[in-house]
Formats: C-alpha cells, sequence, structure tokens
C-alpha cells in the first residue's frame, strides 16, 4: 500500500481509538493506554479477518485496562470482527468473551469450553450481576482443575 494510502487508513483509525488529539504525537508522549490503542490500531488498519491477542492489556493499570476492554467491546461491535484473546484475568475473558475456552498445564489442552451467554453491549457494572458471577464462577472451577 502506497504510504499516503497508510497515512490515510491510520489517520481515519485514530477517532475509534480515541487517539485524535495525538495524531502527532511521538510514542514517548504517550500513555500506556494509549501506546496499547496505537497498537491496536496497527492491526485493524490492515483489516485482519481474526484479531488475535496475546495479553494485550497485561501491562497495563486497572482503571486504563477496564477503559482499553470497553474499547475493545466498543471496536468488536463496530467492526463485527472476530477476536481470539489469551488472558488470565477472568473477569476480562467473562466481560469480554462469547466462549471461553480453559486450558490445563503442560501439556496444553482444551478441558473447558464454557459459552459466555451475556447480553451486548456490555459494561462494567455487569461484573456486578448473578449471571456473570455464575460465569466467572465456572471459568474459576475449571481454571482450579487445570
Amino acid at each position: 500500500m502506497p504510504k499516503a494510502e497508510r497515512v490515510a487508513a491510520a489517520r481515519a483509525r485514530l477517532p475509534s481509538l480515541g487517539l485524535s488529539d495525538f495524531a502527532e504525537a511521538y510514542p514517548a508522549e504517550l500513555s500506556g493506554g494509549m501506546a496499547q490503542r496505537v497498537a491496536l490500531g496497527r492491526v485493524l488498519v490492515q483489516q485482519p479477518d481474526v484479531l488475535l491477542l496475546d495479553e494485550p492489556f497485561g501491562a497495563l493499570d486497572a482503571l486504563t485496562r477496564e477503559q482499553i476492554s470497553l474499547d475493545l467491546m466498543a471496536l468488536r461491535e463496530r467492526e463485527q470482527q472476530t477476536v481470539v484473546m489469551v488472558t488470565h484475568n477472568i473477569h476480562e475473558a467473562v466481560l469480554l468473551a462469547d466462549r471461553i475456552l480453559v486450558f490445563s498445564r503442560r501439556p496444553g489442552r482444551i478441558i473447558a469450553d464454557i459459552p459466555v451467554r451475556l447480553p451486548h453491549p456490555r459494561a462494567l457494572n455487569d461484573t456486578y450481576k448473578e449471571d456473570f458471577g455464575e460465569v466467572a464462577r465456572q471459568v474459576r472451577a475449571a481454571v482450579n482443575r487445570a
């Protein structure tokens, strides 16, 4: 893709990533959450069929992690994107997923396939609801068996 098209595609993504005011910022000028949004934008601009994320929020503080989770949910809803994400955070998994696969320790194999039948769109307040807690308990029980 020619440079002009790449730049236009990247700039078009900035509003949905909450980065419109930082189009000219250098990496050192961005917070950890902003840098994570930039990384997500770099992938999304390529329009992949599937988004593969491995512990994408691991280095973020709790509040930034929550905000990025909300941002990812909004992007997923808007783009109708398939997302496969690895996380060790049970609440994050239940909040973001439609299906949770729990793996055993070595050798890694699937020991539980837990559907998340919570309505969309989801919000942080949903984590306090009984049906959310029930799914989280199922995941925790599977992890404890691993």
